[in-house]
């Protein structure tokens, strides 16, 4: 990647609706050699998707836990059967197996306690922990999902 690829793709980061010819007027390139860059980062995989973030307040999603997980089934299976419950869980948005003293952890959003617990009733019965824990986000100081391009 070069310096206009690094712009291009810090643009479409904050703003995945910018047209192609504001993303070329903002980096200094013609429509056509930047709509190539897109297709060729989109291509490689630099480019995974393009999303709409929605406000998850409004959509009535505003607690944000994270979940510890421990298991004592360190094993293949196990974790094959947990992600597929994982998955069946929309309120998980993040799901990562995790070093150190907890085997995963998950974010997840909800729109208060009550629904938490319910979520919470669910998912035990659904696979076989060793522990779970709970914390919940009092406030969002940063978020992001705009990557740093500084290292490549």
């Amino acid at each position: 990647m070069d310096a206009f690829d690094k712009k291009i793709l810090n643009i479409l980061q904050h703003d995945c609706t910018a047209s192609v010819s504001e993303v070329a007027s903002q980096v200094g390139l013609s429509t056509t050699p930047c709509w190539r860059r897109i297709q060729a980062m989109e291509k490689s995989g630099i480019i995974k998707g393009r999303v709409a973030l929605a406000d998850p307040e409004k959509l009535n999603v505003g607690l944000t836990v994270f979940v510890t997980i421990k298991t004592n089934q360190h094993n293949p299976n196990w974790l094959s059967e947990f992600r597929k419950v994982a998955i069946d869980f929309p309120e998980i948005l993040e799901f990562y197996r995790m070093s150190g003293e907890v085997d995963y952890l998950l974010r997840v959003v909800v729109p208060d306690m009550k629904a938490y617990d319910s979520f919470y009733q669910r998912l035990i019965t659904r696979a076989s922990f060793a522990d779970i824990s709970s914390s919940f986000a009092m406030e969002e100081i940063k978020y992001t999902t705009a990557l740093p391009i500084d290292y490549i």
